[in-house]
């Protein structure tokens, strides 16, 4: 497969427990992000870690900051053993003021931090999957990490995929969960489940109208937000 780096693990080798990653903007963070995190930790037995995008260089924010978007995402996260906040990506941003932060950058972190043989995987849902082939680098994420794609029955994912992009994945799909843990990457998971229909860009538009926004946030976040007067919220909405 194209770009696949990673050696699968030897049949008698100890295999390092999986790592989750799903990364975002989160802007703000809804229920939507957290059931798809959730979901994806039940169905795998693992944390899943949320790991916020650092603010894109060069480009006016529209909504919340990448310290505020974190801070959302501890909120939401606190108590919940099914989820970690990791931000690396705010951390690398600091460290490299003005530079992109691509998720290929972030894998190959985290592969250098963690060996050859842990498995990891990327968490995305299935229009992100199609739309991979837009990604810098992207032919050489599977070389570094699982892709697992939650995704509603009867998804895009059941037609025909973009010729490059099906070429790319033929002999990837796993059948079930484990064969994440038989190889460090390479392999792609659909994971089948109910998803709700907000999006953060629906979130923010009901904020700013003053609509009934505050049942598609964790409640700690919806105090956050009007806290913090972020995207047009009012105290008495």
């Amino acid at each position: 497969m194209a770009g696949q780096a990673v050696a699968p693990l030897a049949d008698d080798t100890p295999r390092p427990g999986l790592m989750v990653f799903y990364g975002g903007t989160f802007d703000p963070v809804h229920n939507g992000h957290l059931a798809i995190a959730r979901h994806a930790a039940q169905e795998l037995q693992v944390p899943v870690r949320l790991m916020p995008a650092a603010d894109p260089p060069h480009k006016d924010l529209l909504g919340a900051d990448a310290s505020q978007r974190a801070a959302m995402l501890v909120l939401a996260a606190a108590g919940d053993p099914l989820l970690e906040v990791d931000q690396r990506e705010l951390r690398r941003a600091e460290r490299q003021p003005g530079v992109p932060s691509w998720s290929v950058d972030t894998l190959r972190e985290l592969r250098a931090e963690h060996g050859p043989d842990q498995p990891l995987a990327l968490l995305m849902g299935a229009d992100s999957l199609l739309g991979l082939p837009t990604w810098h680098e992207w032919e050489h994420l599977l070389g570094l990490a699982h892709i697992v794609v939650a995704e509603r029955p009867g998804s895009l994912l059941d037609g025909s995929l973009p010729e490059v992009l099906a070429e790319h994945l033929q002999g990837s799909w796993a059948d079930t969960p484990a064969q994440l843990q038989m190889a460090p990457a390479g392999r792609v998971l659909r994971l089948r489940q109910p998803l709700y229909g907000e999006s953060a860009t629906q979130v923010r538009r009901l904020i700013a109208e003053g609509g009934n926004w505050q049942p598609l946030v964790p409640a700690a976040v919806a105090g956050y937000i009007l806290a913090q007067g972020l995207y047009g919220a009012r105290a008495t909405s």
